[in-house]
């Protein structure tokens, strides 16, 4: 497949993201033993990845049925097996659900960290052997310092969507967090959109956009350029929804 040409060359020179996230979720072996893979991905990647981590999932749930008493039954298992740069800003995990690239602020550009991630996806199709692929996937964290005037903001002058309350109710915000999801009929990618306000700080009201793309599609497992238009389509999304969430008031807080 050809290279394919930047779809939206959208970019900020200061971007507010603190993480940026690829997953590609997959289909693993039965019976993989999650142990192998920390043993022989960690010694593949311990020039730039020498921290190994797990991250570990604990749920609850509670059954309820009428004329029986309450059921609670717990699972803990493995989430993921990290392994962690020294200065602690990219990630790389192993998932029983698949294969994630995390990369915290400051954030470059994709295109700075894509030959990285070629790199690590390598590596864990070589151990994990991965029987297909399920969902490729970009999430963006941004946080955006909205300047207070007089201990207050008008939300409208930074976020063209935005959350709003009933006129002449002489209500105020306290916090808000706002969450709705979206599809692209002509690409059939889906966007996951958070927007959520964090307690003010040094004279400003910081909020979160946390974008997520996504696309549903069964892949036999590849190197990455073999689906980087798919790949370039989500970016380019993320880009627009982010580009088009805030007026030009906001990202020129960014230039």
């Amino acid at each position: 497949m050809s290279e394919p040409e930047t779809l939206d060359p959208f970019k900020l020179p200061h971007p507010p993201i603190v993480e940026a996230v690829l997953d590609i979720d997959c289909d693993l072996p039965p019976g993989l033993d999650f142990a192998m893979v920390e043993e022989a991905m960690g010694d593949a990647l311990k020039q730039a990845y020498p921290i190994r981590r797990k991250r570990l999932v604990h749920e609850a749930k509670m059954d309820l049925k009428q004329g029986e008493q309450p059921k609670l039954t717990a699972r803990h298992g493995l989430a993921a097996v990290q392994f962690v740069a020294e200065d602690e800003k990219q990630i790389v995990q192993a998932r029983p659900a698949g294969f994630s690239f995390n990369r915290l602020g400051p954030y470059g550009s994709f295109d700075e960290y894509l030959p990285e991630i070629e790199r690590c996806w390598a590596v864990f199709v070589e151990v994990v052997r991965p029987v297909q692929v399920r969902k490729l996937g970009l999430r963006y964290i941004n946080r955006i310092p909205i300047p207070l005037e007089h201990g207050t903001v008008n939300l409208a002058d930074y976020l063209r969507v935005s959350p709003n309350l009933p006129e002449r109710s002489g209500l105020q915000f306290a916090d808000f967090f706002h969450q709705h999801r979206a599809g692209d009929p002509k690409t059939g990618n889906k966007a996951n959109i958070i927007l959520a306000s964090q307690p003010q700080e040094d004279g400003c009201l910081p909020l979160l956009l946390d974008i997520e793309v996504f696309r549903d599609e069964r892949l036999e497992p590849a190197p990455l350029e073999n689906w980087r238009e798919a790949i370039e389509q989500l970016r380019s999304l993320k880009n627009h929804i982010f580009e088009y969430s805030l007026t030009q008031k906001c990202l020129n807080l960014f230039q």
